[in-house]
């Protein structure tokens, strides 16, 4: 029997793929019970359509634990995972693993009423290159299969959410997704419900002795992860500040069931586990065999061992109902990640009245600044200080999109100047235009609105654009930034764009012959190795500083010319205002003129003006 909310799930999925084939996923907490939602969904699905189902899970333990779920309902099904023991296909609901699905994917590319109508991937917060493959081989043989998603963190380190539309309908912006592989969060249940409905234990943050790990050195690198060497400093060798932090987590456990303690390294795991009590204590990482890793979840499982320190290994998939005790020992870069750890100790279990929270670094502070652990902070990039917001409501598919302001426009926002759809209006209620349109008051391009389009009901970007600039080949209307239009692919290129393009960079090419002003000229006498006097001329433009040598007693006729230009151009005394010159391939520079007008850059457009 499904619980109300896990039936709402379902049903909610099953509401969409009536008019659309895109993907899905259902956001539902750790201890939701997602075993059940994906067993009931696959029942549903395979007995609707009479097709078959593929689910896809991260590891073996999961692969096992869904269909075990599956199996309990009443019903077959097929392992098809080489980790957990199995490649069948009997059966219409088949449990396996990406890389062994992979390995066989013809086994999986079946058409007809025999084919497949749904994959599901468990843990969808990681989805894979080869998952995405997988199903874009199963499409070749079922355009109309569907997708579906779950997982407890519906987003990524450095990606922010992976969907783009949540219950309500609200879409995400390019400050909140990248990229996104779903198109909507059909269902949330998060742990605050489950908690207040009885389906979850409700964690408490508890306070420390007072020892931490100083981890201010920790910085991400550009894929999200801490350098490795800053992690040695921050946890290696801490022999003392270790020793206290785990006898505070005894302490503070003496009456508690079960320990979870999570480790930056296996360096740092061992020496954790040195001063935890040895008889009743054990470390798994991701070096550990896997009969010997077995052995110990089930010492854990039985409560013969209290404290279990891992790096990395029981963040998902892993159900130790007992645990009341999280120990955070590591700063993690990902909020999903932190999430997950959290969600260890929240599954119901006799005599369980709360989970402890113990941080010994930074993280909660870092990710849920506010202390609250089911609210954290989702971006899809790192973000500085956010101006002010404003509402437009878009005028093609009605959503309504909030854009941070444009500064050219603070004086209309603050006097109320400002319609429905986010346009700068006068005092008579008249939309202010530019040579580009009606003046928007914010930053936003494109209106960010989903509409369901195409044969199998896809979802798009509405096409609604506060500013752009035309196709002049097919009118098609285009982000003003773009150089080949979306439609035709012509150039559309602003000419005067294009021409300051071509300015710019002939000035970064000294080996072309340019004029530029000139902001400082000094000449130093001197004396060539064979004695003939030189004269060196110093000069320094807006676009570079360079020298140029020259030979007052020359005889060659290149030397007395180039002096000659010289002499000329400063006769009356006075300094020359321009300089034409050019670098030679030899890497010297030479003057072949003076007092030319100067380059001049051709005019910006106005609205690359402002981005400028």
């Amino acid at each position: 029997m499904l619980r109300p909310y896990q039936k709402a799930a379902v049903d909610a999925a099953l509401d969409f793929w009536k008019g659309s084939a895109d993907p899905i996923l259902i956001d539902a907490a750790t201890g939701a019970g997602k075993s059940h939602i994906i067993a009931a969904v696959a029942e549903k699905i395979h007995g609707k359509t009479g097709k078959r189902v593929l689910c896809l899970a991260p590891s073996a333990e999961l692969v096992q634990q869904n269909r075990a779920k599956y199996v309990a309902a009443g019903y077959p099904a097929s392992t098809f995972s080489a980790s957990a023991g199995g490649k069948d296909t009997r059966h219409p609901v088949v449990f396996g693993s990406p890389l062994t699905v992979r390995n066989k994917i013809s086994r999986f590319q079946i058409g007809g009423d025999s084919g497949y109508a749904l994959v599901i991937v468990d843990e969808c917060h990681g989805i894979t290159p080869t998952i995405c493959g997988i199903i874009d081989a199963m499409r070749l043989a079922n355009p109309y299969l569907r997708v579906l998603g779950l997982t407890a963190t519906p987003y990524r380190l450095g990606s922010g959410y992976i969907f783009n539309q949540h219950p309500n309908g609200q879409c995400n912006d390019e400050t909140t997704a990248k990229a996104p592989y779903f198109e909507k969060c059909v269902y949330q249940i998060g742990a605050r419900e489950l908690i207040g409905q009885g389906y979850l234990t409700p964690p408490v943050i508890g306070s420390t002795s007072g020892e931490a790990y100083d981890t201010s050195g920790l910085v991400a690198k550009s894929r999200g992860q801490f350098d490795a060497d800053a992690v040695d400093r921050a946890y290696h060798g801490q022999g003392r500040k270790t020793a206290a932090i785990v006898a505070d987590i005894v302490a503070q456990s003496q009456d508690r069931h079960g320990v979870l303690l999570f480790a930056a390294t296996v360096k740092h795991a061992e020496e954790v586990l040195a001063s935890l009590p040895p008889q009743i204590s054990a470390i798994v990482t991701g070096t550990t065999p896997k009969a010997e890793r077995a052995r110990l979840l089930k010492h854990f499982l039985a409560r013969k061992i209290k404290y279990l320190v891992n790096v990395s290994v029981l963040t998902t998939g892993f159900d130790a109902p007992h645990v009341d005790v999280v120990a955070l020992l590591r700063k993690t870069e990902s909020v999903g990640l932190l999430q997950q750890i959290i969600g260890r100790g929240l599954r119901l279990d006799d005599g369980k009245a709360d989970c402890l929270v113990l941080d010994y670094t930074t993280n909660i502070a870092d990710h849920c600044p506010d202390g609250d652990l089911f609210a954290p902070i989702i971006e899809a990039v790192p973000t500085g200080k956010k101006g002010s917001k404003v509402p437009a409501l878009c005028p093609s598919c009605g959503y309504e999109n909030e854009f941070s302001a444009h500064k050219n426009a603070f004086d209309y926002i603050d006097a109320g100047l400002v319609d429905a759809n986010g346009y700068c209006v006068n005092l008579d209620g008249e939309r202010v235009q530019t040579d580009f349109g009606p003046m928007p008051a914010h930053h936003g391009r494109r209106c960010w609105g989903r509409t369901r389009t195409g044969p199998v009901g896809e979802y798009e970007r509405c096409n609604y654009r506060w500013t752009s600039k035309e196709c002049p080949n097919c009118g098609e209307a285009n982000d003003i930034a773009a150089r080949y239009c979306s439609s035709c692919r012509f150039e559309i290129v602003d000419p005067n764009e294009k021409l300051v393009g071509e300015f710019r960079a002939m000035k970064k090419d000294p080996h072309r012959v340019q004029t530029d002003v000139i902001t400082s000229i000094v000449d130093r006498p001197g004396v060539s190795q064979n004695g003939n006097r030189t004269l060196r001329v110093d000069f320094v433009t807006p676009y570079r500083s360079f020298s140029v040598w020259y030979m007052p007693d020359g005889t060659y006729s290149r030397q007395m010319r180039d002096i000659g230009i010289y002499n000329n151009a400063t006769a009356t005394g006075a300094e020359p205002s321009t300089v034409t010159y050019q670098k030679e391939t030899s890497g010297f520079y030479r003057v072949l003129e003076f007092n030319r007008p100067a380059d001049q850059e051709p005019e910006l457009p106005q609205h690359l003006r402002a981005a400028e």
